[in-house]
């Protein structure tokens, strides 16, 4: 009898939907000013998860979510930068 895995779930800070981590994008704070997007979710570093929408993201700035998850102040170049990575994968 094969043995059934556990799928993890994350929930995604901009809508609050609980998902697969594969269904998730993984956005992670490296060091003190430096976040990116973690295609493969193996980056060192505290991470945080969206939906790989846009509008995710924007809501997640409008509401300060990324913020809260990270304890921490984020410029809007990164959100700048983030939405560029999400537009170039979607």
């Amino acid at each position: 009898m094969p043995v059934e895995r556990k799928i993890p779930l994350r929930k995604c800070v901009g809508c609050g939907e609980r998902k697969t981590k594969k269904e998730l994008v993984r956005v992670v704070r490296e060091n003190e000013n430096t976040f990116s997007i973690d295609r493969t979710g193996k980056k060192d570093g505290r991470g945080a998860y969206l939906c790989p929408d846009i509008a995710c993201l924007q809501i997640a700035q409008k509401k300060h979510l990324l913020e809260r998850s990270f304890s921490c102040q984020i410029p809007d170049e990164i959100y700048a930068r983030l939405e560029e990575e999400l537009q170039q994968d979607g």
